[in-house]
């Protein structure tokens, strides 16, 4: 009798998918574009800055995959249209949706003024929900939705984040309706990714000592590595995870329940 040929690794392949990413343009979109074309994705790119998005589509195609960008701004319902509509144009197809694409502001809660504040909720929250919707219409049965949130959206860490707390909670929340809503009826899994610290733009923009006094919260005692969220991202995104839905996977080293 021959041995039985493992089928554990043939369920993290993403062969002949298509996986639209936002917020493609630097930091930890950049290693999830990366990572999907490396399980066989081929890969649309959204973001605001073009000229980061070339850089992103480069890296993808040195993979052997196709890549396809699109200046994107999710806080405009139309613009994530967009994404959407040139990604069937290109690929006829979308099976994988990373909702990574956001902003962090720190502004005392009494003197944040309306547009700071709602600023955030439309491209952290409302941008990502548009990107949904408009995935929502034509992906087809088994297809995958994972929503980037953020350990601050779970407990604080010492900066005034009303803002981006708020629209990373909603977060987990609007990951919950949407399972709900689409698990059963389409056949489309929802998940939240919730980082914890991990390098990044806006990690290079904390005040010296910060990620010091934050890293002394985590139990492995470090700030998480790029590619140990990309393995969880594509837990998520492949069919390896063909039986959660609705879930917030936590990658924080411990932080959030230490």
């Amino acid at each position: 009798m021959s041995p039985r040929i493992p089928a554990l690794p043939h369920l993290f392949s993403l062969q002949g998918r298509v996986a639209i990413v936002t917020g493609a343009s630097s930091g930890l979109g950049v290693g999830f574009a990366t990572g999907l074309a490396e399980a066989g994705a081929d890969v649309v790119l959204g973001a605001r800055r073009a000229d980061r998005l070339e850089r992103t589509r480069e890296e993808v195609e040195r993979l052997g995959r196709r890549a396809v960008c699109v200046t994107t701004d999710v806080s405009r319902q139309t613009d994530c249209q967009h994404l959407v509509d040139v990604a069937m144009q290109e690929f006829g197809r979308v099976d994988v949706l990373v909702n990574n694409a956001g902003v962090a502001t720190a502004h005392p809660a009494t003197r944040e003024t309306v547009e700071q504040f709602t600023d955030v909720i439309d491209l952290n929250l409302n941008g990502c929900y548009w990107m949904a919707q408009a995935c929502g219409r034509v992906m087809q049965p088994g297809s995958s939705i994972v929503n980037v949130s953020s350990v601050l959206g779970l407990t604080t860490a010492g900066l005034p984040q009303a803002a981006y707390s708020s629209s990373k909670a909603g977060l987990v929340g609007l990951t919950r309706d949407l399972a709900a809503q689409w698990g059963g009826r389409k056949g489309i899994r929802v998940n939240a990714l919730t980082p914890g610290f991990f390098t990044s733009e806006m990690t290079d923009q904390y005040a010296p000592g910060y990620l010091d006094h934050v890293l002394a919260r985590v139990p492995l005692g470090r700030q998480g590595e790029s590619d140990e969220l990309t393995a969880a991202l594509l837990l998520l995104a492949s069919p390896a995870g063909g039986y959660i839905n609705g879930h917030n996977l936590v990658v924080d080293g411990g932080f959030v329940h230490a």
